[in-house]
């Protein structure tokens, strides 16, 4: 899907490691929410409350999940998940596009 329909988006930004990563909000009528947002290179941890579902529309990064050892490359086109309640690592080597839902 290229485009969200019939949606309302937060005006406020999140904006987390003092600038180098930003998103918005989007809520869907349907209860659900998503964000898009870019991250530019760097070494970044985030911790999430629920499940999420993380698609990379542009960039790169390593990403390594919850109870990996292993680091993963993803790009345009790929996709990961995270666990509720956890927390994972990325290093972004170029600025990356993205877009994450929660489930």
């Amino acid at each position: 899907m290229s485009q969200f329909e019939n949606v309302t988006v937060v005006k406020k930004a999140n904006v987390y490691f003092g600038g180098q990563v930003t998103s918005r909000t989007v809520l869907f009528a349907d209860g659900t929410k998503k964000t898009l947002g870019i991250m530019m290179p760097g070494e970044y941890e985030f911790g999430t409350d629920s499940n999420e579902l993380m698609e990379i529309l542009g960039g790169e990064m390593d990403v390594k999940l919850p109870g990996s050892e292993e680091w993963i490359t993803v790009k345009e086109g790929d996709d990961f998940r995270v666990p509720a309640k956890s927390k994972f690592q990325l290093v972004v080597k170029e600025a990356t596009d993205y877009c994450c839902s929660y489930y």
